[in-house]
């Protein structure tokens, strides 16, 4: 008999790479029937995944009755939070924990949790201005504390960022303005695409990976190899130019401007994954993840 795992954002970037990873490996299509959360079933991207076997329901994060009733019977659950969606890091944290306790509380035998590192207590409080960071990686502990069996997946530096990042001069070339110099690196990620690769280590070294961290990466960039692989395969001029931490964020709202400029801060030291290598991951994937030449390559367009 199938067991049940359930993936939470269903139709965003991370849970709907987990879905399409596990329905196309035959293992884990085997191993696994899924349940899919969403805010709307009824929009067309979870009708096209219920077309293709997935259960796919609604839950509210808030509700600890809400979540009893759709984590009901799994096995496995894969768990991504959204910062951004109320930018308030105790309502991310309050829905990790909601998670969790249900979890534990129906017995649940795997939970996989999409985390960050915690950039303030990282850097020893020299940087305390990224709770899209920090709250994760709060929930990560709450997890790790409440007894769940559980493996953590941290997301790289998404590639798609850089659609907005690099952006267009007045001569038609491409500069990329980081307050970071050439040594910083950055672990980029297909989110998209790769997501599911990397759970899929979770799931097939459940054993070997319980209570450990997966670095979702494809290989670390330094800012002038990020624009130079652009450029080759685009044929478009890009360039790198330091700026100051003003800056860099007088260029960008007002709102995430110290978020996004200590988040940068932040890679370059004590880095993204705290100078890990990405090895012992990379080790256990099923294919190579995208890189940036190739993600290049398919977005080209998304550059205008």
């Amino acid at each position: 008999m199938s067991k049940l795992i359930t993936v939470f954002g269903a139709t965003g970037n991370q849970g709907g790479s987990v879905i399409e990873a596990i329905l196309n490996d035959p293992g884990l299509s085997k191993e696994f029937k899924i349940r899919g959360i969403t805010r709307d079933t009824t929009k067309k991207s979870a009708q096209n995944l219920a077309k293709k076997g997935v259960e796919v329901v609604t839950a509210d994060l808030d509700s600890v009755e809400s979540l009893t009733a759709a984590l009901k019977g799994s096995h496995t659950v894969f768990l991504v939070t959204n910062y951004w969606e109320k930018m308030n890091a105790d309502v991310e944290f309050s829905q990790g924990k909601n998670v969790a306790d249900v979890s534990k509380a129906i017995g649940v035998s795997h939970l996989i949790f999409s985390s960050l590192h915690n950039v303030t207590e990282e850097t020893k409080g020299r940087l305390t201005q990224v709770p899209h960071f920090d709250s994760k990686a709060n929930v990560e502990k709450y997890i790790r504390e409440s007894g769940v069996r559980c493996s953590f997946v941290l997301p790289g530096y998404y590639m798609s960022n850089f659609t907005q990042m690099l952006t267009r001069a007045e001569d038609g070339s491409y500069q990329l303005f980081y307050p970071v110099g050439n040594k910083a690196k950055f672990p980029l990620f297909d989110a998209a695409q790769d997501t599911g690769l990397f759970v899929k280590v979770a799931l097939k070294h459940a054993d070997k990976l319980k209570n450990r961290q997966v670095l979702a990466a494809a290989k670390y960039y330094t800012p002038q190899e990020i624009v130079d692989t652009f450029s080759k395969v685009s044929g478009k001029k890009a360039v790198f130019i330091q700026v100051s931490p003003e800056q860099y964020k007088a260029s960008l709202p007002s709102a995430v401007a110290s978020e996004y400029l200590e988040n940068q801060l932040f890679v370059e030291e004590p880095g993204y994954y705290l100078g890990e290598s990405l090895d012992p991951t990379l080790e256990l994937v099923d294919s190579n993840p995208t890189t940036w030449e190739e993600f290049v390559k398919k977005n080209v367009s998304a550059w205008k």
